[in-house]
């Protein structure tokens, strides 16, 4: 019988600490129906596999992403925003390594129509890039480009990856202020899609 109070946010919370704690990979079924001292079958009337769980996992940090980023953003333009917004995805990325690493895997379509937070987060990051002058196709490859930098970045640093004397907050500084330099000289595409 499910343990009293048991619903599919309290399941995908715990899922996510549970990512935080242990890793992403060691999510699954069994191991929240043990936390919660239930049978598996009894987490299936909230997700309906592992997969289900996964994805619900990844849409809740994307959203709490997006809510750092964007309070973080929040009146500033230019570099400043860059810098503001990079910080915050770094600061989350490394506090929560489990629900980080989430917000990696491939969701569906009708999954990334359904969610508010994933649209917010490309309002958010395309409104920043705009204040550079950007226009479609360059947006998408600017945020192609902070994306793989951010990650990167965020991968190496959790992982013990740099190991260089040099302080790791001054290489991130300098690394967004190359990004900024970057996106304000950036080679504009050109019509047919030849670039400068």
């Amino acid at each position: 019988m499910p343990r009293a109070g048991l619903t599919t946010d309290r399941v995908v919370a715990a899922a996510a600490d549970l990512a935080d704690a242990t890793g992403f990979e060691s999510v699954t079924v069994s191991a929240l129906a043990r936390h919660f001292g239930v049978k598996d079958a009894s987490l299936y009337t909230h997700v309906r596999n592992l997969q289900d769980l996964r994805v619900r996992v990844a849409l809740l940090a994307g959203g709490e992403l997006i809510d750092e980023m964007a309070s973080a953003v929040a009146g500033r333009t230019g570099k400043e925003a860059l810098a503001a917004f990079a910080g915050a995805y770094r600061a989350y990325a490394l506090r929560h390594p489990g629900r980080y690493a989430a917000t990696r895997i491939r969701v569906g379509q009708s999954a990334v129509a359904g969610s508010p937070a994933l649209r917010r987060t490309a309002e958010i990051t395309y409104g920043m890039l705009r204040a550079y002058g950007l226009t479609e196709p360059d947006l998408t490859d600017a945020v192609r480009l902070l994306r793989s930098t951010f990650h990167g970045y965020c991968a190496l640093e959790a992982t013990g990856g740099f190991g260089a004397p040099r302080d790791v907050q001054a290489s991130w500084d300098k690394a967004v202020d190359a990004l900024h330099v970057a996106l304000e000289h950036w080679p504009r595409e050109r019509p047919g899609g030849s670039g400068s």
